[in-house]
């Protein structure tokens, strides 16, 4: 009992963290690779791809754990920008945070101290590149919930089936409408 119990919550975990890590992977690594060629001119070597895969790992779990707080869906039976909006939102700041958090940790697990925080962060912290990658990941974000909400608002599955699979044999006319002026 207990086993089926896990397993059902692995498997829920799972297909809700695969659709947003699938995109944000994809997402970075062509981030990567974009940069990649064009400072190839200047023979300088940025990141690589499998920390932008670990990255859109992070932003998958952040998006489970946006996920589970108690006022997300608070704007669902809204008109579609607010959820979207407001979840974009929700889902930067939750990874904002687990960004900063994780390179506190960095700090403190090489030897850095709570009273040296303040210092590390003024003096150390790539500031220019933590926002530039905060801007990417709130743009992305906004298409991603974008779609996503549209895929609910449509019935799920329905967006998948319409990107993926072919057109009915059968195309029904559209409707004409009467046009009262005609005598």
């Amino acid at each position: 009992m207990l086993k089926s119990r896990v397993r059902l919550f692995v498997v829920k975990e799972l297909r809700e963290v695969w659709p947003p890590t699938l995109f944000f992977a994809i997402a970075f690594n062509l981030l990567v690779l974009t940069t990649q060629l064009i400072l190839a001119d200047y023979l300088i070597h940025f990141a690589n791809f499998m920390l932008a895969t670990m990255c859109a790992l992070v932003v998958g779990k952040s998006v489970l754990l946006a996920n589970a707080l108690p006022f997300f869906s608070r704007f669902d039976a809204a008109p579609m920008i607010q959820p979207v909006l407001f979840k974009t939102f929700v889902y930067w700041a939750v990874v904002f945070l687990v960004r900063f958090l994780e390179k506190l940790g960095e700090y403190l697990f090489t030897g850095g101290t709570l009273s040296g925080i303040s210092e590390y962060i003024s003096t150390h912290f790539t500031w220019h590149r933590f926002a530039a990658i905060q801007i990417w990941i709130f743009v992305l974000f906004l298409i991603y919930t974008s779609v996503a909400e549209l895929n609910a608002r449509l019935g799920n599955g329905k967006l998948m089936k319409i990107f993926f699979r072919g057109r009915s044999l059968e195309i029904k006319p559209a409707p004409q409408a009467a046009d009262s002026n005609v005598a």
